[in-house]
């Protein structure tokens, strides 16, 4: 195969130079402020396999700029809403890549910098869907 012109590491590194992270502890503590959504682009599956930050606002990441765009057919309200948008993957890279997309678009985002990974080993709150969804 041959080489890549630029590798995904370098598009996560390139990413998280020009966009707004959030470090764990510090959107811990944003959780109850009303400004704030927190937005959960990973895989449904992950959701329920390793449970959800309460009250996340779940939009798979293959349809987030659609549904941040007023002009597409698939725009979701939600962002039409005068907050902060913190999106968050498992990792960050997701995130971070999603985010400098959406900065790229004219949305205002930041993302959580390491991801859902170290929610829960820093004291964040999980929530598990319904075993019936």
């Amino acid at each position: 195969m041959p080489a890549l012109k630029t590798s995904s590491a370098q598009m996560v590194a390139d990413a998280r130079a020009r966009i707004e992270e959030i470090e764990t502890k510090d959107l811990i503590a944003m959780l109850e402020d009303p400004n704030v959504v927190v937005v959960d682009i990973r895989d449904v599956r992950e959701r329920q396999r390793s449970g959800f930050i309460p009250g996340s606002f779940h939009a798979p990441r293959g349809m987030i700029e659609f549904w941040v765009d007023p002009d597409s057919p698939y725009f979701k309200e939600v962002f039409a809403e005068d907050k902060k948008f913190v999106f968050h993957c498992a990792s960050g890279w997701r995130s971070a890549l999603t985010t400098a997309t959406l900065q790229d678009m004219g949305f205002d985002a930041a993302h959580l910098k390491e991801g859902f990974s170290t929610w829960e080993k820093q004291g964040g709150p999980v929530a598990f869907p319904d075993p019936k969804d």
